[in-house]
């Protein structure tokens, strides 16, 4: 039976098109995921959209349609941009699916029947543009401190969920289960800032906000954000129906990947919801950073950065869905805060995948091309020192980059990926491919040498396949092997079968004149 891995992004807000923001995080969700499956895992990754609420409806009015309809348009068009990304994922959950709000239904009333969930009256201020709650003390001069915007102070008939019996267990969580939320310093912050001050009991229902699922027993009030929202997880797995086969296989989620402005309810909420049921807790949850412009949080809801924002959809025509996957990868610490910007983004494409991974194998294709008619050559294993160091020095990167894998760590396993490739233009220059065939005698050293570092291609773009599913599957292709197969003997250097004539590949990342490329983003 296969080691499952369940993964998922959060379910995103479809008030507007989704940014580069939303794309980092399901790119990297689509990273694991797709490593996962090659490491022979049966994977089950899950993304979806969180469809109700206030902002829905006031966005529906403005445009002049319903809700449904309004939202229909902008899921299609998130689907587009997830299908141009290369988003490999298994299902889409919407929270507007009858499945998912029977289910909610569901978990409300037995939450509500077990004494978690009490009726009462909320007063506070509210955030339509976030739909959160804050307290007084919460605000910064007098605004919402996540989004900065107006806050009104609301009051109204609600029901709440007894998020403040669960302080304790939660801290027993991070102290038993130290990987359950990461970075570590997530836990600083939930344990500081919302856990020893005490947590409030949650508003988890509104009478003035209609777009929604009703209550079941009190259909007046509409189930608010984080009870509707965050079971999802469990919902699209069939939780809450007559068919619970998905649930039963992959339950509980591996970990569960989000901005780290929700790790709030990822990480109290939503386990302090699973304990009251008496379901398993996910095993990971990590909050990631966010991509700045300037230093400021790219993000649909600050219109000023619009500008700034450069949209995937029109990069990925212009430079492909691998660069950015690559870029967005290489260029945001996993786990930190990362500057992004045009021009290092052009600089990158350059140094790392044309010079760096492009070159390596057009040049290495070439080689084979001209001295043994595209052929790969059969050799026996070479005692040579420099052959020798590289096989040790691709090994431990190997080693490297699942380690980093499995510690969510993408930024540095796609570094060690490029290690390799550097390393074996490193070892081109050293063994000089090109002199040695002008030996007398030096076909068989020359046979080794070439053999060598189409094995290494294999191993590192088997690797970086899934972060780059396009280009690599190409080069796969070309050595004649199946980009689709789970991970060949990464430690071995004789997977490829020699006498096979290897397959034509044209210019896998062409070199960009940066200032003229900067020119025409600027002008679009």
């Amino acid at each position: 039976m296969k080691d499952k891995f369940y993964i998922t992004t959060p379910i995103y807000y479809p008030s507007n098109k989704l940014t580069l923001g939303n794309s980092y995080t399901t790119i990297v969700c689509d990273v694991l995921a797709r490593f996962n499956r090659k490491l022979g895992k049966d994977v089950f990754y899950l993304t979806g959209t969180d469809e109700h609420g206030q902002k829905v409806s006031q966005a529906a009015a403005k445009a002049g349609v319903d809700e449904k309809t309004y939202l229909d348009s902008i899921i299609a068009d998130t689907k587009d941009l997830w299908a141009l990304l290369d988003i490999s994922y298994n299902k889409f959950i919407r929270t507007t699916d009858e499945y998912h709000e029977k289910a909610v239904q569901k978990i409300f009333t037995e939450l509500y029947k077990k004494g978690y969930i009490y009726k009462g009256t909320y007063k506070g201020w509210y955030c339509t543009p976030c739909e959160s709650f804050w307290t007084e003390s919460q605000l910064i001069d007098g605004k919402c401190p996540d989004c900065g915007r107006e806050v009104k102070f609301q009051e109204e008939e609600a029901y709440f969920f007894k998020l403040s019996e669960f302080g304790d267990r939660l801290l027993k969580l991070y102290n038993d289960n130290t990987e359950f939320l990461l970075p570590k310093s997530r836990v600083n912050e939930m344990v500081n800032n919302f856990i020893k001050p005490g947590l409030s009991d949650l508003c988890v229902s509104r009478t003035s906000v209609k777009w929604g699922v009703p209550v079941e027993f009190d259909p007046n009030h509409t189930i608010y954000v984080w009870i509707d929202a965050l079971p999802n997880y469990i919902t699209a797995l069939g939780y809450g129906s007559n068919d619970t086969t998905l649930f039963d296989k992959y339950w509980p989620a591996d970990v569960h990947v989000i901005g780290k402005e929700i790790v709030r309810f990822h990480a109290i909420v939503w386990p302090a919801i699973l304990m009251a049921l008496g379901i398993e807790l996910p095993k990971r949850v990590f909050g990631h950073g966010w991509i700045l412009f300037g230093g400021d949080k790219l993000s649909k809801s600050k219109t000023a950065l619009t500008k700034e924002c450069i949209d995937p959809r029109v990069l990925v025509p212009l430079y492909s869905a691998d660069a950015i996957r690559y870029m967005l990868c290489r260029e945001i610490p996993f786990g930190s805060d990362g500057n992004y910007s045009t021009e290092a983004f052009l600089t990158r494409f350059n140094a790392d995948l044309s010079n760096n991974f492009g070159n390596l194998v057009s040049r290495t294709f070439s080689m084979v091309k001209k001295y043994f008619d595209g052929v790969v050559p059969e050799c026996a294993d070479s005692e040579d020192p420099d052959d020798i160091a590289l096989k040790d020095f691709v090994k431990a990167e190997v080693k490297n980059v699942k380690e980093h894998i499995a510690s969510l760590d993408i930024t540095k396993a796609v570094i060690s990926i490029f290690n390799i490739f550097t390393e074996a233009n490193t070892y081109i220059q050293k063994v000089q491919p090109w002199a040695v065939a002008k030996l007398e005698g030096g076909e068989t050293r020359l046979k080794q040498i070439l053999r060598l570092l189409l094995e290494v291609i294999r191993i590192g773009t088997e690797l970086f396949q899934s972060f780059a599913p396009n280009a690599t599957s190409k080069v796969l292709t070309a050595l004649n092997l199946d980009p689709n197969s789970t991970f060949d003997d990464l430690e071995s250097f004789h997977q490829l079968e020699a006498g096979k004539k290897l397959g034509e590949l044209g210019i896998l990342f062409p070199r960009l004149d940066i200032k003229a490329e900067m020119e025409k983003l600027a002008s679009l």
